[in-house]
């Protein structure tokens, strides 16, 4: 599943191609995705202008300068990619072309999902700060709102895994299953490990190690295994630089132990067994 550094990724290169591009018409193939696309959508959006592209957690958001946000949630296996030459792509099965925006410079805007595990909604005015997806999401991992007092503030007295606590996104914004196992790695933690239990120092780790993982991840385009693809259709660099994530049997980069795999919160973990504690 795309986590913020993809999202991040997607958000750069589409703030530098299409900002200030207008929609001239949108065409639904498919509106079955994880909420059904709004059957109106092609009406409501047709003449509006991409003023910027940002983001909030997971969620890409193309504001418009009428007010309205356009939400993008990738899913599992979605895409968002800006085609110049044709509406179809190399790399891309059309058959989950589910929605495709021509902009007026007559390039297109096309969302690509196999799973349909996605969203994409088209918010009025206002509506962004109640919308259900973000409205108990923690904050940015960039802010100064995250730091070591507030993680231990809310982890005394956790039961569950640390990893699964820094997963929880009312905890804090777009960390997902990939960066959570670098994260720990870096900071020496076993994710199994209740949170409750990590000391202060870990703690301190912890939230110095998260935004340097994610800032690196951004830097190469994000992660991909399978799905993932950039506007450009390009895949993310990351999956070269990870240190412990889909490396079970493999060398620890620091001591050359095997790495070890195992299931927090119905996803696969991996670790050190001698350098996480």
């Amino acid at each position: 599943m795309p986590e913020l550094p993809e999202v991040e990724s997607l958000r750069q290169i589409l703030a530098r191609t299409v900002s200030g591009r207008s929609f001239v018409e949108a065409t639904i193939a498919e509106p079955r995705l994880r909420r059904r696309v709004q059957a109106d959508l092609p009406t409501r959006i047709g003449g509006a202008r991409i003023e910027r592209v940002s983001r909030r957690a997971k969620y890409l958001l193309i504001e418009l300068h009428n007010d309205r946000i356009l939400m993008v949630h990738l899913g599992m296996t979605g895409s968002l990619t800006h085609r110049r030459e044709t509406p179809e792509a190399e790399g891309f099965d059309p058959r989950h072309d589910h929605v495709t925006f021509v902009l007026d410079d007559g390039t297109w805007l096309v969302y690509n999902d196999p799973r349909r595990f996605g969203l994409l909604r088209l918010l009025e005015p206002g509506e962004l700060d109640s919308i259900a997806e973000l409205a108990a999401t923690g904050p940015e991992p960039f802010g100064d709102d995250f730091n070591a007092d507030y993680l231990w503030q809310l982890s005394r007295g956790r039961k569950n895994a640390i990893k699964n606590f820094i997963m929880d996104q009312r905890i804090v914004a777009g960390v997902g299953n990939i960066y959570a196992s670098e994260i720990l790695f870096r900071a020496k933690v076993r994710p199994t490990r209740r949170a409750g239990k990590v000391t202060r120092a870990e703690m301190e780790k912890i939230a110095a190690i998260t935004p340097q993982v994610l800032r690196e991840a951004i830097g190469s385009g994000g992660t991909t295994f399978r799905n993932y693809r950039d506007s450009q259709g390009r895949p993310g660099r990351y999956a070269q630089q990870l240190q412990v994530y889909d490396r079970e049997g493999k060398p620890c980069v620091t001591c050359a132990t095997p790495i070890r795999s195992v299931v927090v919160g119905q996803r696969s973990s991996f670790y050190c067994p001698r350098c996480q504690k």
